[in-house]
């Protein structure tokens, strides 16, 4: 099975396209919180200080978390295993993977994953 290279090379520019996204939102984010340094102020400054650290941990995390899908899916296209479900090992539809290209898994996969999830999360 060989996917095709034209579907690969787009999904691989949306990849990096969106890793440099992601790499400046949070130096903006990193920016806009920089503003806050001043400790000082009253419990309004400081209450709005704390919120601000608290959105910006929030959001870093979750984008931490897609560039390391972003960074996998890297990966899997330079060994060859990229667009292969990981749970049922056939293709990912294409348009899923132009949708979004860091998925490990087809529909199909992700609904069973999903069902498995349900029923050991008792």
């Amino acid at each position: 099975m060989n996917m095709d290279q034209k579907l690969i090379l787009e999904c691989r520019q949306k990849l990096l396209s969106t890793k440099a996204d992601i790499l400046n939102r949070v130096k903006d984010a990193k920016k806009n919180l920089d503003q806050f340094e001043d400790r000082g102020g009253d419990e309004g400054d400081q209450t709005m200080r704390v919120l601000a650290e608290a959105e910006f941990l929030s959001m870093h995390e979750r984008l931490r978390s897609q560039l390391v899908e972003i960074e996998s899916a890297l990966g899997r296209i330079e060994t060859g295993a990229f667009g292969f479900c990981e749970e049922t090992e056939e293709e990912i539809e294409p348009e899923r993977l132009r949708t979004i290209p860091w998925t490990r898994l087809s529909i199909e996969g992700a609904e069973i994953r999903e069902s498995l999830n349900k029923k050991y999360a008792r």
